[in-house]
């Protein structure tokens, strides 16, 4: 039996889960950064230097995502991670709203 692999599709779509994921890491620097600049613990060199490379990242990413047309694709992922945070919030703030049964929310509440 011969396993017909479609090169460019894998190489797609293992690119655009490592993009996806890259931005994910991203948005948690980014968010990291923005509590460290409200509470003060940066001087600012060290805001100057932390935002270029944060829009140094990003750019670098966007000419990723397009020199390989795969924007939509990582968009599309990045969403779909989204839902599936959204959903495992909802879950932690309300363990009832799992699939209807009291206290099966949550996988480890089964």
């Amino acid at each position: 039996m011969a396993l017909n692999v479609d090169e460019d599709s894998l190489k797609n779509g293992v690119l655009t889960l490592v993009v996806t994921l890259v931005e994910v890491i991203q948005q948690a620097l980014e968010t990291q950064a923005l509590r460290r600049l409200e509470g003060g613990s940066l001087t600012e060199e060290e805001q100057n230097r932390l935002g270029d490379a944060l829009l140094e990242l990003d750019r670098a990413m966007e000419q990723l995502k397009n020199d390989n047309g795969i924007t939509e694709s990582v968009a599309e992922l990045h969403s779909s991670l989204d839902d599936v945070v959204d959903d495992l919030v909802r879950r932690l703030v309300d363990p009832e709203s799992g699939d209807g049964e009291p206290g099966r929310g949550l996988p480890w509440k089964r």
